[in-house]
């Protein structure tokens, strides 16, 4: 089955997402949103033929469904990626220039990741080209608040459904297949507020506070000892703030730490909540003035496919057929929205380009390595959905 990607179209794509402030305003005060950028991929994707639902699933935030539908009979394979960027201050160059220099387009959002955008659209774009009739629904997605909240893939798989799905966050066009969660908790010790001077009426929650550091400290040494996870690595913690005391000469009534627990798949989140609890419990046993508690605030689970899964077998062989070598199979550090993916029910993996500066002063996409991932998408969705022969 013959088909070309539209290099021409990869590239003004790409360069004119970028263009398009779609920072997430939750993130800074000049971002913009998604309203434009989700504007613009309805309209091209609309030209193409395809069925196209804008939804607005907060104030000024936009998800764009785009649907090449399918005669029938074959399976229905969705592809994914996030319309919000991270803000651009501190940045060397002008973020939204979508300067083509040496092979690489550079800009806000270019890696992460408005050419994986740009790649699946050009995917759409070479299907229709090449009047390739598949059987199952192809579905091109653009969600919003991925940086933050990932308000628009819970929007959206409430509504969309499809029997797999391919998130093409930045991979370095690795394979991958795990990667971690991540839980916040408050952790709050109550002390007793007392003139600096009456040390026999104050009780320093701070000071207690500072006990539980200690021992989440040895906590954290000892994560990083576990087997962890094959393709994802060690769970991890990191006490992120601490907030505590009124004024110099006051003993502190209040200490309140932020913290974040990286999990990996297999891990419970129960049990991770039930390690931070052991440590109160026994600082409670130690001293009777050790009064604490711990509040989970916002959790995402960890993220897994098995090599066996028939979406990575596709999707190896069609890299393969691509690069000339089979791909290296990975997992991440971090988080996306791949694990919202996979607990709708649809066998998700990941698979993105190469470049440089998620989230720094400096950032880059090399065209070379989308113009392939457009390739290998366009040769997945024909295999996973299959096609009606001419």
């Amino acid at each position: 089955m013959s088909f070309t990607i539209d290099k021409n179209y990869l590239t003004k794509t790409t360069q004119e997402l970028i263009q398009i402030n779609s920072v997430n305003p939750l993130l800074s005060a000049e971002g913009k949103g998604e309203a434009e950028i989700s504007a613009y991929i309805a309209d091209s994707l609309s030209a193409l033929g395809l069925d196209i639902r804008r939804t607005e699933i907060a104030p000024g935030r936009f998800n764009v469904v785009a649907i090449l539908k399918g005669s029938g009979g074959g399976r229905n394979l969705l592809f994914n990626a996030h319309l919000d960027t991270v803000g651009v201050e501190g940045m060397i160059s002008d973020p939204f220039s979508g300067e083509l220099k040496d092979g690489k387009i550079y800009g806000r959002g270019s890696q992460d990741m408005k050419a994986s955008m740009a790649a699946m659209m050009a995917s759409a774009k070479a299907l229709v080209d090449a009047g390739i009739s598949l059987r199952g629904d192809l579905i091109i997605t653009g969600v919003a608040d991925e940086e933050h909240s990932s308000l628009g893939t819970e929007a959206l798989v409430k509504h969309i459904k499809a029997d797999a799905a391919i998130v093409t966050e930045p991979t370095d066009m690795h394979l991958c297949r795990a990667h971690r969660g991540f839980i916040w908790f408050d952790i709050e010790v109550f002390g007793r507020a007392a003139h600096g001077s009456r040390y026999a009426e104050g009780i320093d929650a701070n000071m207690r506070m500072g006990r539980f550091l200690a021992e989440l400290d040895k906590l954290e040494q000892e994560l990083l000892t576990r087997t962890g996870h094959e393709l994802a690595g060690p769970p991890s913690l990191h006490a992120a703030l601490l907030q505590g005391g009124t004024e110099i000469s006051t003993y502190a009534d209040h200490s309140l730490l932020k913290m974040e627990r990286r999990t990996v798949p297999g891990e419970n989140i129960e049990e991770a909540e039930a390690e931070l609890q052991k440590i109160l419990n026994r600082l409670k046993a130690e001293e009777s003035t050790f009064k604490a508690k711990i509040t989970r605030r916002f959790w995402r689970h960890p993220f897994e496919v098995t090599r066996e899964a028939e979406v990575v077998q596709i999707l190896d062989k069609a890299m393969g057929e691509r690069l000339g070598h089979r791909p290296k199979h990975s997992g991440q550090t971090f988080w996306t929205d791949a694990a919202l993916f996979a607990e709708a029910g649809m066998e998700t993996v990941l698979l993105g380009p190469k470049g440089f500066g998620l989230h720094s002063a400096e950032e880059w996409v090399e065209m070379e390595s989308v113009l392939d991932l457009a390739h290998i998408l366009t040769k997945t969705a024909i295999d996973y959905c299959g096609y009606n022969a001419l």
